[in-house]
């Protein structure tokens, strides 16, 4: 086990070459690997290296950033070197470097930024686990927006990694100090800021000045690899999401046996500002996936399952168990599941355990009046039933199923409105 341990805090030598080329035809683009000079954690000593290791601490890795070359397939002119934001991290950015990163510390930070560069309007936050959000908010400042992402998902935010789309000021960063990130990224950092988080020495501080161009990112496709375990490769074009405004949803209507089905009520204002944020975030969750949205703040996140229903069912139970938690932190000062330890080792009483677990029934977990966005259509009505059973008032979808018609009727039966995209966001 300590040898394991010792793994983790090792940056690991890369067989991976200085220089990487990849011809399309007669079109070349060409990568240099980024690395740093950083001062290993394990001596006292500055060392250059890339990556600390790959996704596990024994798979070497690299980073690539695009140098030189424009690509144009069939049209498409896709994304042109010096828009880097991640792969274009120096030793400067890196402000404090922590354990030196590794390959999730930068995906992560990547998909956040996947994301956030569709909620530019306001000040948001996005905490990423394993490449997947647990918690995304807007707030009327900064902080609002981190606490509310954070405390959407306190659990799961422990040890993940926060971008925001602001630079960090005191108020945002005391809040962060109190809690366990991997990594911060931020466009940049008020004065007195680094000091308030450098108290937590392995955190990994980066400066990614781009973010607050972030929105012209939503029009730039790259290019995606899938390797297979062959050896072959799978190359696709990056997806551009489609909806921007509440102008470009759907309202659900389809038409089966010859009779037309259509939703009867149209979303508010209020449920289409969140149908428009609830899509955005979607778009960076991991497939299967279905996510619970209400006032610009994720409530519960489904992501990678097999069955559309298993996975409303398990947003579903994850938002109860984060809304418990977070009654029981903001009262308590500690985690549910350590209160409820501490009542079985006979330290405490059960009944505020009780109170909150009512509460939280009674609220649902927070699902009265969210709304349920989905990556894909739902095969049957069994999907949308999840959540309209918990109260949600609408639902985000692309729309196409063969059975369109019994979903829209089983949200016409609870006055639920639906809006369709036209697009399906599956991400793997």
């Amino acid at each position: 086990m300590s040898e394991l341990k010792k793994m983790y805090r090792t940056v690991i030598d890369d067989p991976f070459p200085p220089e990487m080329k990849i011809t399309f035809g007669d079109q070349t683009l060409v990568y240099r690997k980024k690395t740093w000079k950083i001062k290993d954690p394990n001596k006292d000593e500055v060392i250059e290296r890339g990556l600390r290791y790959g996704e596990n601490p024994d798979q070497p890795a690299a980073l690539y950033e695009l140098v030189n070359g424009n690509l144009v397939l069939g049209g498409c002119e896709f994304i042109q070197p010096g828009n880097g934001l991640v792969s274009s991290i120096t030793e400067e950015d890196m402000i404090q470097a922590g354990k030196h990163p590794g390959k999730t510390n930068l995906t992560d930070i990547d998909n956040a930024l996947n994301i956030l560069k569709f909620l530019m309007d306001r000040p948001a936050a996005a905490i990423m686990k394993h490449n997947n959000p647990s918690g995304v908010a807007y707030g009327d400042t900064l902080a609002e927006a981190y606490d509310r992402a954070n405390m959407a998902d306190r659990i799961a935010a422990f040890g993940g990694a926060l971008a925001v789309n602001r630079p960090m000021d005191k108020e945002t960063a005391e809040l962060v100090s109190q809690n366990y990130l991997e990594v911060v990224a931020a466009p940049d950092y008020e004065e007195g800021v680094i000091e308030i988080l450098a108290k937590r020495k392995n955190l990994r501080i980066i400066r990614i000045s781009k973010i607050e161009n972030l929105r012209k990112y939503m029009e730039l496709p790259v290019v995606e690899f899938k390797a297979l375990i062959d050896g072959g490769i799978i190359v696709q074009q990056s997806q551009i999401n489609k909806i921007r405004s509440k102008e470009d949803f759907q309202p659900a209507k389809t038409v089966y046996k010859g009779k037309e089905y259509s939703i009867k009520r149209m979303p508010t204002d209020r449920e289409y500002e969140d149908m428009i944020f609830g899509w955005h975030v979607e778009q960076g969750v991991t497939s299967n996936s279905v996510i619970y949205v209400k006032d610009g703040v994720t409530v519960g996140i489904g992501t990678g399952e097999q069955d559309r229903v298993g996975v409303a069912e398990i947003a579903v139970f994850k938002a109860y168990t984060k809304y418990a938690d977070a009654l029981c932190f903001k009262r308590y000062g500690i985690p549910y599941k350590q209160f409820e330890l501490e009542v079985k080792q006979g330290k405490r009483d059960r009944s505020p355990l009780d109170e909150i677990d009512e509460e939280t029934k009674k609220a649902r977990g927070g699902l009265i009046g969210a709304i349920m966005v989905s990556d894909a259509f739902f095969p049957f009505r069994d999907g949308v039933d999840v959540g309209i059973k918990e109260g949600i008032t609408g639902v985000v979808q692309p729309g196409g199923s063969e059975r369109d018609f019994e979903v829209i009727e089983a949200c016409n039966e609870a006055n639920v409105t639906m809006v369709f995209t036209g697009q399906r966001l599956f991400k793997h």
